[in-house]
């Protein structure tokens, strides 16, 4: 059962994220939605079409460069998803992405695919793909997700960069360009960005004081935005770990930081 100061936490969030823009849990079509809709109406009625006639418009479509169906067909020999799973043809695709679209303008749908083919080329970095003869390579890891992050905006790579700024074998540990990172993220409506931009904040680091009242906020900021989604469970384990210890001085402080926005407009 929630208590009386949850509840009043959790409306305060709700009305400062509506005050100070941060976005709320959405359910609007992803770029990957859109680009299964674009190759499943290829045949121009609309209509449902087959498998074979599918992956055949898309593997034109592919031919021609074009970032939707390279992006559809990635994701589709990354999960095996209608084709046989096949790492290297997934890789191939999202390295064909950011080869050929790299300084696409960093607006609207393709520059969300463009951008999230750098997290993915990234990942097939950090875990190496040996069927294709690609090594594990952390720094050109690390050069996907800053191009992605930096040029793109990227969320989900600002996020990543956050996190590997709290790491001695990812670029360091940081404490500073952590929450640096995860602060732009969680702006974005990234509700693991906003948990661990929370739980950075509550329990400090080395050389990093914990700014408790700040964490406890940016932690339930997280939990509203992750309702719904496959991370809440994630976000609300960093807020029960939070509130086990919070103090009632801290936890007031937080309902008056959510009401005020101190946090939002808070400086690393």
């Amino acid at each position: 059962m929630r208590t009386t100061w949850d509840k009043s936490l959790a409306c305060a969030v709700s009305g400062a994220m509506l005050a100070f823009g941060l976005a709320a849990p959405a359910y609007a079509q992803t770029a990957a939605d859109a680009a299964l809709d674009f190759a499943r109406t290829l045949d121009g009625t609309g209509a449902f079409v087959s498998n074979d006639t599918y992956l055949s418009a898309l593997e034109s479509d592919a031919a021609a460069g074009r970032p939707l169906a390279l992006w559809q067909l990635g994701t589709m020999y990354e999960n095996g998803e209608g084709v046989d799973k096949d790492p290297v043809k997934a890789f191939g695709y999202f390295a064909q992405i950011a080869n050929q679209h790299a300084d696409t303008a960093p607006r609207g749908l393709e520059a969300d695919i463009v951008a999230n083919s750098f997290v993915k080329l990234g990942e097939y970095f950090r875990m190496g793909v040996p069927e294709a003869g690609v090594s594990q390579n952390p720094a050109e890891y690390h050069r996907m997700l800053m191009h992605a992050a930096t040029y793109f905006g990227d969320a989900e790579a600002q996020y990543r960069i956050g996190l590997l700024y709290q790491q001695e074998d990812g670029l360091g540990q940081s404490p500073m360009l952590s929450a640096r990172w995860l602060q732009s993220a969680a702006h974005k409506g990234h509700c693991l960005a906003q948990a661990q931009l929370g739980n950075l904040l509550f329990n400090g680091m080395e050389s990093y004081p914990p700014r408790p009242a700040e964490g406890l906020m940016w932690l339930n900021f997280a939990r509203t935005t992750c309702l719904g989604t496959s991370d809440l469970a994630a976000a609300e384990e960093l807020l029960k770990r939070a509130m086990s210890v919070a103090t009632p001085e801290t936890r007031a402080a937080a309902v008056e930081m959510a009401n005020s926005g101190v946090v939002v407009s808070a400086e690393f």
